[in-house]
């Protein structure tokens, strides 16, 4: 009995495995040849031929010019055509949402920052995303029904039990139950929701220090104290959400916080938090301390102290790192990863100096030694991430051509 059109091993299906190859590689590489593409993807050339031009009439692909500088004739050049499909991404903290829109290749062709200052919101939840989000479609020159997909990235997590935001106390107006559903009503396009520091660490793993590696911990510090756990090359969520809410964490070297949700802290955040650090600099009696947020002032501190061998500021550079250390070392005594990204400004900022320190204080108190790394997304990663998550999945649906 001959199989079904669509089934595995049928040549619909093998053709669409064809196309989402070739796709992947003119993401990958940019535009390439035919011959090129049948060289990368071991198909022949006139099977090579058929699948482009399957994939321009699909308008997923387009010719974008000739090769040039090689003997013999120009070759055609294939690219993936950009507006094959956008994806936005939202990138949530109690200021401001910032906004960003990317086409399918992931080039960024619309951004927007809406600022949400205060304790009570001006404007309801629901109004302050669709206008950041009509602010980025607009600067791409869309309309809000041309982008395939939103991903929103806010502190805590989406309880997936109860609908309801878990472990960010300190965003406004992002509790009620009924949100989602609103945000829902109110958006034409599907929506998903992600911690930021995991899509800090999806940024990373597709685009940066964690490029290849399946099992890694992304240690977070800007304006709070986070982690994101990667095991066997998928995202840890736990069961409400909050596995990486390492804030809250008990460690040694300071008081225990307890009703820890309320106070929207716990041991971690108080020892090795962005907020600790402008306390820690006037205890060793660093003057003219920087000012702005406790997150802004705190990477100002690490940067200026990374560049001082001696004194004050090399004291505050390595205490800091012991205290990041003492709580990595439970995170590492538990899941036991191959590497730890150390992210956002309060770490970044501090780079191979204070990276450096960081790993050997943690070869001392941890069992295991991983190998520790400085983030490359510097620019915006929660939003980058965000972009990442939305793409991956617009593009799962926009590249099958099995239908």
């Amino acid at each position: 009995m001959s199989g079904t059109a669509g089934t595995p091993g049928t040549p619909r299906v093998l053709r669409a495995m064809n196309d989402r190859t070739a796709l992947d590689l003119l993401l990958e590489h940019g535009p390439l040849s035919r011959t090129r593409i049948g060289k990368l993807t071991g198909l022949s050339k006139p099977t090579a031929s058929q699948l482009l031009a399957r994939l321009e009439a699909a308008g997923l692909v387009l010719a974008t010019g000739t090769s040039e500088g090689r003997p013999g004739p120009n070759a055609q050049l294939y690219a993936v055509d950009p507006t094959a499909a956008h994806a936005a991404g939202l990138d949530v903290t109690p200021l401001r949402i910032r906004a960003a829109v990317a086409d399918i290749t992931g080039r960024t062709v619309g951004e927007y920052e809406l600022p949400t200052p205060g304790r009570r919101p001006s404007q309801p939840v629901v109004r302050q995303v669709t206008d950041a989000l009509d602010g980025a479609v607009k600067a791409a020159g869309l309309a809000p029904g041309d982008v395939h997909r939103l991903v929103i990235g806010t502190p805590g997590a989406f309880d997936p039990n109860t609908g309801r935001l878990r472990y960010a106390s300190h965003l406004p107006g992002w509790h009620s139950p009924t949100l989602l559903d609103e945000l829902a009503a109110a958006l034409p396009m599907p929506v998903e929701y992600e911690n930021d520091v995991n899509l800090v660490a999806m940024a990373e793993q597709r685009l940066g220090a964690a490029r290849g590696h399946r099992d890694f911990v992304l240690l977070w510090n800007q304006e709070g104290l986070g982690a994101a756990l990667v095991l066997g090359g998928r995202l840890h969520r736990g069961w409400t959400g909050g596995a990486g809410e390492v804030g809250f964490l008990p460690v040694p070297g300071t008081p225990l916080v307890r009703q820890v949700t309320r106070a929207n802290s716990g041991g971690y955040q108080e020892l090795a938090g962005s907020q600790a650090l402008p306390k820690l600099a006037r205890e060793l009696g660093i003057e003219d301390l920087p000012t702005g947020s406790s997150a802004e002032a705190a990477a100002e501190l690490v940067a200026r102290a990374a560049d001082h061998a001696t004194g004050p500021h090399r004291t505050l550079l390595t205490t800091y790192a012991t205290r990041l250390a003492t709580g990595l070392a439970s995170l590492v005594s538990v899941l036991d990863p191959e590497l730890v990204v150390l992210s956002g400004a309060s770490l970044t900022a501090g780079g191979e100096v204070l990276r450096a320190l960081v790993q050997a204080e943690l070869e001392e108190l941890a069992a295991s030694r991983p190998r520790l790394v400085v983030g490359d997304v510097r620019e915006h990663p929660v939003l980058r991430g965000a972009l990442e998550s939305a793409l991956a999945t617009t593009r799962d649906e926009v590249f099958d051509t099995s239908h």
